[in-house]
């Protein structure tokens, strides 16, 4: 199972610090996340989405994980078409026009954060979730595809929310041209198809399956408890992906509490007791 690494989407979650999963004397800051990486190889970091993180912040992530720990980093609300407050931005950036310079400012600044992972070799991937309202098309190719050229010495991950995307058949070639990963999901209205578009990496969000998908708040869109037997059913598309790609990443973003926490630690005996294809080895 060394090329499936399983973790959360976050590990500072509100609801996950006061469920009771963190144990005393690993509460603080630090003792969280050298805590969390006792218990999984992988996080995803969504906080880039809202704001840029600093080097400092990046940098004591790296020094409180392990070699071969991995960080799934998304992009910035902005680099990715969402509507954007001026707040979310740096200060000296808010005033300037919501412009393709202003998109390349951010990037090399979002970029020069995240480098203490990629020197350290924690990154894992970033991670471009794209809105519901970006609709297959020349447009949004155009616009995907500028994305991976400012980030094109970078492992690149796409999300689609949606689910038109996934009726297209332009839609994989595409990606795979890009070399960019193309995130398989599990939710209400996505198909839950194991896809491979790059022989580095294959990448699974589970969001669950709330009624509410799309509706309401946070909690009511992903509140979710994942069964043995749901996760089960995941095996073999997860046997697919990793015999074809050299790392397989299942990140769950299912709440509340300790939910994802839960599932994630599940889908790790799941697959401790079934026996997985030979990973993926170069020039095969």
């Amino acid at each position: 199972m060394a090329n499936i690494l399983i973790g959360t989407c976050g590990w500072t979650d509100r609801a996950l610090l006061t469920s009771g999963w963190y144990p005393p004397g690993h509460r603080d800051t630090e003792g969280r996340l050298r805590h969390y990486a006792t218990r999984f190889p992988l996080v995803e970091v969504d906080s880039p989405y809202y704001a840029l993180p600093t080097v400092r912040t990046t940098t004591h992530w790296a020094e409180r994980t392990p070699d071969g720990f991995r960080f799934d980093v998304k992009a910035h609300s902005l680099l990715t078409g969402h509507p954007t407050r001026p707040s979310a931005l740096p200060e000296d950036l808010r005033a300037h026009p919501r412009d393709d310079a202003l998109l390349t400012e951010l990037w090399t600044r979002y970029a020069e954060a995240l480098d203490p992972l990629r020197r350290t070799g924690r990154l894992g991937t970033l991670l471009f979730q794209y809105p519901p309202s970006l609709t297959p098309g020349p447009t949004a190719e155009a616009f995907i595809r500028t994305a991976r050229e400012r980030a094109r010495d970078w492992p690149f991950a796409v999300e689609f929310r949606n689910p038109a995307w996934w009726h297209s058949a332009r839609t994989l070639p595409f990606l795979t041209d890009l070399d960019a990963t193309a995130v398989s999901v599990d939710a209400p209205t996505l198909p839950p198809t194991p896809l491979v578009t790059t022989p580095h990496l294959s990448l699974i969000r589970f969001h669950g399956h709330s009624p509410h998908w799309g509706t309401g708040t946070k909690e009511d869109r992903f509140r979710h408890t994942y069964t043995p037997q749901e996760l089960a059913d995941w095996l073999p598309r997860i046997h697919h992906l990793a015999a074809h790609t050299d790392e397989v990443h299942l990140l769950f973003n299912n709440c509340c509490g300790d939910a994802a926490a839960k599932a994630a630690e599940t889908m790790q005996t799941t697959l401790l007791t079934t026996t997985l294809p030979r990973p993926r080895t170069a020039g095969r």
